[in-house]
């Protein structure tokens, strides 16, 4: 990681406020939650720009809608069936973007917003008054530099919005997406505790999830192992040449 030349925290965290220095080069000074997830599950990936997925630009426009409504109005999408479409390809190459929304996709989002909106406990607290937005922040973890973005920060606590496939079974899946560490990650870096605010992308169902302090220190654990794999591959003093990893297991 490049050294940082910026005079202060301030200028770091005003820069990293634009999506394009938080996500760009710039952004790659820190590690980030997905940084971590990479380096447990394939630290041969860690270094690997990622490219827009689907899954991605949905989430995006989803956020957007409800945080930053400003920027959603503009988000390109185009109405035909299925991707595999030439007039999809030519708008893609058009706004030289891998990935743009469907209209049928964007309706469904829009409706997953509007229903998040419509209740009245949900609305109260993403948009209580002094709550902000898209705030990033920065800090020393185990000794490394990490940087986070909470979609809303309230006085005690910050929401992270998610959508799931299945919001009853999201107290399973969240461990296996990386919510755990990035539970840990940014109660390290806000102070705050984390809060997930869910909506189930088939039934719309809505789900709040505090993680509790077991879910926490899970977390530290796993962010502890996949720091020691950065360290071994990617540290000042690594040892081992990543193109050499393996997984080595026990089966039970």
């Amino acid at each position: 990681m490049a050294t940082l030349k910026l005079d202060t925290k301030e200028d770091v965290i005003l820069k990293l406020k634009d999506d394009d220095q938080y996500y760009g080069a710039f952004g790659k000074n820190f590690i980030s939650n997905s940084d971590i997830k990479t380096l447990l599950k394939n630290p041969k990936d860690f270094q690997k720009p990622q490219d827009d997925t689907k899954n991605f630009v949905m989430g995006r426009y989803f956020h957007q809608s409800i945080l930053e409504p400003e920027k959603a109005k503009d988000f390109p999408h185009i109405d035909v069936a299925t991707r595999n479409n030439k007039a999809y390809r030519e708008i893609c190459e058009s706004l030289k973007k891998p990935v743009i929304l469907l209209t049928k996709e964007k309706m469904e989002i829009d409706t997953m917003v509007q229903t998040m909106k419509a209740n009245i406990r949900f609305f109260d607290s993403i948009y209580a008054e002094g709550n902000k937005f898209e705030v990033p922040a920065i800090g020393k973890i185990m000794g490394l530099d990490f940087k986070g973005k909470a979609d809303i920060e309230c006085d005690n606590y910050l929401i992270d919005l998610k959508t799931t496939s299945d919001v009853h079974s999201f107290k399973y899946s969240a461990n296996n997406f990386g919510y755990d560490t990035q539970a840990y990650i940014y109660q390290v870096l806000f102070g705050k505790p984390l809060v997930f605010f869910t909506i189930d992308k088939q039934t719309l169902l809505m789900g709040k999830h505090t993680p509790s302090p077991a879910m926490v220190e899970r977390g530290k654990i796993k962010v502890l192992k996949a720091i020691q794999v950065y360290e071994t591959y990617f540290g000042d003093n690594a040892e081992e040449d990543v193109d050499q990893y393996f997984i080595e297991e026990v089966l039970q």
